[in-house]
């Protein structure tokens, strides 16, 4: 990958910072948080909460790279009638499209895998904090906008949440 390549896919992965996040768009949310924001929410989690039988830095690696390919795919929720199966596919292209041609793109690549399947410790623990985030979010809306109900999407991350020290920070 020359230069003027990297910079651009430097320049695209950018765009996270001005993809809003979907749901809360949906849910009538004021200037709704964007999906970069969203990543960093958690990783911070990632770095606050990571219990010491989980490799922090590949969980961090995860968190940030987690949400990349919906520079190109958008950000698609379970409200778009996406299945799961195309939702991975168009997500996976997107990304391995970007990466095309960047000397560590096998790498990443597999990393974004490794979350999405969330076969590991390190995805599984942050896939529980994406939807610790999601909740966290979503009473912090709720705290700024006094008409929102957004119970559904703390519902939805309770529901996923098998980590009862995690489910038990949304109380």
């Amino acid at each position: 990958m020359n230069t003027a390549d990297l910079k651009a896919l430097l320049l695209e992965a950018l765009r996270l910072k001005e993809l809003p996040r979907t749901g809360w768009v949906r849910a009538g949310v004021e200037q709704p948080e964007s999906v970069a924001a969203h990543s960093w929410g958690i990783s911070w989690l990632v770095l606050a909460l990571c219990p010491k039988e989980i490799d922090q830095g590949r969980a961090l690696a995860l968190a940030v790279i987690h949400d990349l390919p919906e520079v190109r795919a958008g950000d698609i929720t379970p409200h778009d009638g996406v299945s799961d199966t195309e939702k991975r596919n168009l997500e996976s292209d997107a990304l391995a499209q970007m990466l095309s041609g960047h000397k560590r793109a096998a790498e990443l690549l597999a990393l974004w895998r490794e979350y999405d399947l969330g076969e590991t410790p390190e995805a599984r623990f942050v896939k529980a904090c994406d939807k610790l985030d999601m909740a966290l979010q979503a009473q912090r809306y709720e705290m700024l906008q006094d008409e929102l109900d957004l119970s559904e999407f703390i519902d939805s991350a309770l529901r996923k949440l098998a980590d009862s020290e995690l489910a038990a920070l949304l109380s």
